[in-house]
Order: C-alpha cells, then structure tokens, then sequence
C-alpha cells in the first residue's frame, strides 16, 4: 500500500490539473458552438475579453463549463472522453478493424520488439568487447555516445528513405530505428555491470587461475544482471518510441504513429489521444513485464529485490 500510495497521489494530481485545464482550452470554441446553435451566451465586456484572453473564460458564460467536458473536437480532450475513445476503439472493435488500437498496437509492437532484441544483441556484444578490449574501449564507447546526439527525429526520415529506395520497406527499416535508441542504454548498463566486481573479487579469482572466459561467466555476467535489466526497461521503452517515430514520415496506414497523424490531419483529437495513452499503456505494461522478470531472476540468483 505504501508503494501504491505516492504514485496514486502524482496520477490524482495530474487528473486534477488536467480536469481543470480543461475548461479554459476549450471555453471559446464551446461559446461558439453555443452561439450557433442558439444557447445563451453573453458577449463579454472589453475589460472581461483583455483580462480573460489568456484563459478563455467569461465570468458570464460560467454555465458553459460543463459543456468544455463534452465537446466533440476540443483543443484538450477531457480525461473521460480520451477513456471512452479508447474503450471504443479497444473492446468494441474486431481486432482486425483498421479502427482498432489493438489491430494498430500488433502493427507498432511487432517492430520494435524486432527492434529491441536486435539492438539489445548488439548493445552486449559491444559492451563485453569494451571491457575486455582496451581499443574497443578508446575507439567504439566515444562513437556510440556520439551518435545518440543525432536527433531521431532528423535521422529516421533519411533511414526511411534510403532503405526505401534499396527497396527495403515494411518491419525492417522501423525495426532499425528501434534498435538505434534501444542499444546504447545497453550498452552503458552492461559495460557498468561488468565492471562492477570489485578488485578484491577480480584478484580471488587470479589466485585460482581462472581464465577470461570463466571470469566472465562466474563473476562478471552474474554481477552484470541487475544493471542489465535496469537498461532493458530503459530500452524497450525507447524502441517502442522509436517505432512511433519511423510511422510518422512514411505515411504509415497503421500503427501508433498512424493513428496519431490521422487525428492530426483530420481534426479528430481523440483519436490522436487515444493513440498516445495507448502507446503509454504499451510502454507500461513491456516495462512491467521486464519488472516481474527481474524480481524472479534475482531472487533466484540470491539477489536482493526491492
């Protein structure tokens, strides 16, 4: 109860900023909504209109909150109305409906666990080369740090396009753009657990005679698990955004990223909202699924789990 406790009281504070932001988002286009269909809306005075710009209220129109909660294309959708679209779209829906966030969320979570393994394949096999290989060490860790600095957002395009041409589209191309934000949290996790062992750990097992590779696999690699596991949480959450991103400049028909443009394009908020919380949901739950492994191996490797 304890650990449930203070993330209930951060998800009640965001609810209750959201629930307020709400009305003065979308009090002006409900004022004029209101008007054209004939409800009693009174004009605000010129002192009211310049104190209240900044907000969208009018103490006079105090009668047209409730409405700010109900609009069919508000500016900030309410809380309610992005659950009920999700519902909509997630339980009445035939998973094979091109209206459902199940159908679009298989279409985004394919690549990016395709995307996952590979970057997290390629993010050990570097970090094991870093820490046993002084060059690798100078000449790989500078470059991969380096080219997290390359904005996604400018990368993935050229990716989409170059691949694109070489005729290589579909799973692929979003696979590599996961795997491109995926591997570094692997990388720098794994070179940290493996050089965890302490000195004192590193000279017992010279004094057996123990060679690189049983080094490895009775002190290193076992010591490297809790830090392992910590860079793949950080890492199926950055594949998946990843994915999102790659749907964006293609003009994807499915997925998160789909979904999300096609709210944008077609003034349906809700839609894009949905898509989001849907892809946050996603995120959640690969990430407590990771949590419940982790607790289960530790405990049976005699770690301590929190």
């Amino acid at each position: 109860m304890k650990s449930v406790l203070p993330v209930l009281t951060v998800v009640g504070t965001i609810l209750l900023f959201w629930l307020v932001a709400v009305v003065p988002m979308n009090m002006h286009l409900v004022a004029d909504q209101a008007q054209r269909d004939g409800l009693s809306v009174t004009p605000e005075t010129p002192v009211e209109r310049q104190e209240y710009s900044g907000i969208g209220l009018s103490l006079r129109n105090l009668h047209l909150v409730p409405l700010t909660y109900d609009f069919v294309r508000p500016r900030l959708p309410a809380p309610q109305q992005v659950a009920g679209e999700m519902y909509k779209t997630v339980f009445e829906k035939k998973i094979t409906s091109k209206r459902s966030l199940v159908y679009h969320g298989w279409v985004t979570l394919a690549p990016t666990l395709l995307g996952f393994f590979i970057g997290t394949g390629l993010g050990i096999l570097l970090a094991v080369g870093i820490v046993y290989s002084r060059v690798m060490d100078r000449s790989v860790m500078p470059w991969a740090i380096v080219s997290q600095t390359i904005p996604i957002l400018a990368l993935a395009p050229m990716v989409i396009v170059v691949l694109g041409s070489m005729g290589i589209q579909g799973l692929f191309p979003k696979s590599l753009i996961a795997a491109y934000l995926s591997f570094f949290p692997v990388v720098v996790g794994m070179v940290k657990g493996l050089r965890a062992p302490d000195g004192m750990q590193l000279d017992l097992l010279r004094t057996y005679h123990a060679s690189p590779a049983q080094g490895f696999w009775a002190l290193r690699l076992p010591a490297s698990v809790p830090y392992l596991f910590a860079s793949l949480k950080i890492g199926i959450s950055a594949s998946l955004i990843g994915t999102i991103v790659a749907e964006l400049p293609t003009g994807a028909k499915a997925g998160f990223g789909a979904r999300m443009l096609v709210g944008d394009q077609y003034g349906q908020p809700l839609v894009s909202w949905a898509a989001l919380f849907a892809a946050a949901l996603t995120a959640a739950a690969l990430v407590g699924l990771f949590s419940v492994v982790e607790r289960v191996t530790l405990r049976r490797m005699g770690m301590r789990t929190a």
